[in-house]
C-alpha cells in the first residue's frame, strides 16, 4: 500500500477476528494497534501522542458503542479515517456512523482482498487530506513573507532584512498605510530561527485600552469583571517567536511604560498576577506616523522610541518607488487571475502606463485591489484602460487643453500635443463602447478624420456601428481596422 507510515487501531471485542487482523496488518507491513473493548479503543484514542491515520471498530460491543469511537477519533483529529465493521443486519446504524464522519463501512464476515481494498483508500484519503493541510500551512507561511519589488529602494530593504532576521534586536518599520509593513515583518520572522514558533500581530489601535494590557500580557481568573478563565497574553503565547506591535503609535501612555520594562527585562506580568515570568520574544514595531513627532509632542516616550528603534526600516510609499508599479502589478493580476478562475494574461500598454501615472494614496494595497477589480471587470485576456476605476485611467483627472499651462522649463509641443490628443480619442471611444461613429461625434470630427487620427496614434476601435467591451478600444493594434470605404 502506498501510504507513508500510518498508525492503525483496531477495536474489536471477538478474540479471533482480533489475531486475524493482527496477522493481516502485520502482513501489509502496517503499525497496528489492537483493543479487545469499547473502553480500551476509546482511551486509546484520546491518550495516543498522535492521532490514528485509521481505526477500525467493530460497532456492536459489550461496553459501548462503534458510533462513539467514530465520534470520539473525529473529535480528536478530523484527518482520521474510520471503518466500521459490521454484521448485516445491522448496516442501517453503519451508514449513521458514516453520517458522524466514518469513511465506509465493511460487512462481516468480509474477505480480505476487500478489506485490503477499503483500507487503500482509507489510507490514501488520509494521505490526501494530511499533504493539503502541509501544503496550506507550507502556503499561509510562505504567502505573507514573500516580498516583491525591483526598485534599488525596495532591493535595499531586501538586503537589510537578510542580514538582520537571525539577530535579537527589535526593529521599527515606518511608512504609510498599505506600505506592505506587516509583510516585511512577516519576512523577517520567516527568515530567522524563530520562523517554527508562533507570530503574532497585535493591532494597538485596536483594541480598548482597558483591555490592551490583559491582550499584552494575560491576566488571572477574576482580575477583573469578566475575567472569567486564565490568559496567557500575547508575549507568552509567543514565546519564543515574533510579536508584531502594529500601529505602535497609538499605544495608551500607560501601556508603554509597561511595554518598555518587557522590553529592558524580558519578563511580563499579567494583570492581577505577582510574579514575573520570563520570555523570549523578539518585538517589531510598525506605524504609519512620525514617531519622532509624537515624542516631541509628548504622545510616545522617548526612552520607549529610542528601545523600539534600535534598526529602522523606512519603507516609501509607492510613488516614490515606480518602477515596482508594473512588477507588482503583474504579480497581482496573475495571482488574482488564478484565485478566480479567469484567464486574463495580462495589462494593456494603456493600462500600465495610467498605471504608471497614479500616485497610490494608498499605496500597494490600493494597488492590489486596482487589480482585482480589474480582473473582474475584464472581458477578455487583457486588462484595458476601461477596466480601470476612471481616476486611475485619468480620464477624470486630465486637464483640458485651456488649462494647460507651460512650464518653466519649456516642454515639446509636438510630444504635449499628441498625448492631449490620444487621451481624448480614448475617452471618447470608451464612451461610446468602441464605436468609432459614436466616437467621431463626441470629439466633432468625421469618421476619416477619426480613423486617421487613431492611425496616426497607432490605436483601435470596434467596427464603425459594432459594439464591443470598451478594454478592447484600447488593448487591440492597428491590424484588426477595416480599410475605409
Amino acid at each position: 500500500m502506498a501510504v507513508t507510515s500510518p498508525r492503525i487501531l483496531v477495536v474489536e471485542d471477538e478474540p479471533s477476528l482480533r489475531d486475524m487482523l493482527a496477522i493481516f496488518f502485520r502482513r501489509e507491513g502496517l503499525d497496528v494497534q489492537l483493543q479487545g473493548s469499547f473502553g480500551h479503543g476509546h482511551d486509546a484514542i484520546c491518550n495516543a501522542p498522535e492521532p490514528f491515520s485509521l481505526v477500525i471498530t467493530d460497532l456492536m460491543m459489550p461496553d459501548g458503542s462503534g458510533l462513539d469511537i467514530v465520534t470520539a477519533a473525529r473529535n480528536r483529529s478530523p484527518k482520521t479515517e474510520v471503518i466500521v465493521m459490521t454484521a448485516h443486519s445491522t448496516v442501517e446504524t453503519a451508514i449513521d456512523a458514516m453520517r458522524r464522519g466514518a469513511y465506509d463501512y465493511i460487512g462481516k464476515p468480509f474477505s480480505t482482498s476487500e478489506l485490503r481494498e477499503l483500507v487503500r483508500k482509507a489510507l490514501e484519503k488520509h494521505n490526501l487530506s494530511e499533504e493539503n493541510s502541509r501544503l496550506r500551512a507550507q502556503v499561509e507561511r510562505e504567502r505573507p513573507s514573500q516580498l516583491y519589488g525591483q526598485s534599488n529602494t525596495m532591493r535595499d530593504i531586501f538586503a537589510l532584512i537578510d542580514r538582520i532576521a537571525n539577530t535579537r534586536s527589535t526593529v521599527l518599520i515606518t511608512g504609510e498605510s498599505g506600505t506592505g509593513k506587516e509583510r516585511i515583518a512577516r519576512a523577517l520572522h520567516d527568515r530567522s530561527e524563530r520562523r517554527t514558533k508562533p507570530f503574532l500581530v497585535v493591532n494597538c489601535g485596536a483594541i480598548p485600552e482597558a483591555l490592551m494590557e490583559s491582550e499584552l500580557f494575560g491576566h488571572d481568573k477574576g482580575a477583573f469583571t469578566g475575567a472569567t478563565s486564565r490568559t496567557l497574553g500575547i508575549f507568552r503565547e509567543a514565546d519564543g517567536g515574533t510579536v508584531l506591535l502594529d500601529e505602535v503609535g497609538e499605544l495608551p501612555t500607560p501601556l508603554q511604560v509597561k511595554l518598555l520594562r518587557v522590553l529592558q527585562e524580558r519578563k511580563v506580568r499579567g494583570v492581577g498576577q505577582t510574579t514575573e515570568v520570563p520570555v523570549d520574544v523578539r518585538v517589531i514595531a510598525a506605524t504609519n506616523v512620525n514617531v519622532e513627532d509624537e515624542v516631541k509632542q509628548g504622545k510616545f516616550r522617548q526612552d520607549l522610541y529610542y528601545r523600539l528603534n534600535v534598526i529602522r526600516i523606512v519603507v516609501p510609499p509607492l510613488r516614490d518607488r515606480r518602477d515596482d508599479i508594473p512588477y507588482l502589478a503583474d504579480y497581482f493580476l496573475q495571482r488574482c487571475s488564478a484565485e478566480h478562475g479567469k484567464s486574463i494574461r495580462a495589462l494593456s500598454p494603456d493600462a500600465i502606463r495610467s498605471l504608471n501615472r497614479y500616485n497610490f494614496p494608498g499605496n500597494v494595497r490600493e494597488l492590489e485591489n486596482i487589480i482585482e477589480r480589474a480582473i473582474m471587470l475584464a472581458q477578455g485576456a487583457v486588462v484595458g484602460l476601461g477596466d480601470l476605476p476612471v481616476e486611475v485611467a485619468g480620464t477624470s483627472s486630465f486637464p483640458s487643453p485651456s488649462l494647460v499651462q507651460l512650464p518653466d522649463a519649456g516642454c515639446n509641443l509636438d510630444e504635449v500635443m499628441s498625448e492631449v490628443e490620444r487621451r481624448l480619442v480614448l475617452e471618447a471611444l470608451e464612451r461610446s463602447g468602441g464605436v468609432r461613429t459614436s466616437a467621431a461625434k463626441l470629439l466633432g470630427v468625421s469618421l476619416r478624420s477619426l480613423r486617421y487620427r487613431m492611425q496616426k496614434l497607432a490605436l483601435e476601435a470596434a467596427d464603425d456601428g459594432e459594439d464591443v467591451p470598451p478594454s478592447s478600444a484600447t488593448e487591440q493594434n492597428l491590424s484588426g481596422l477595416k480599410p475605409d470605404e
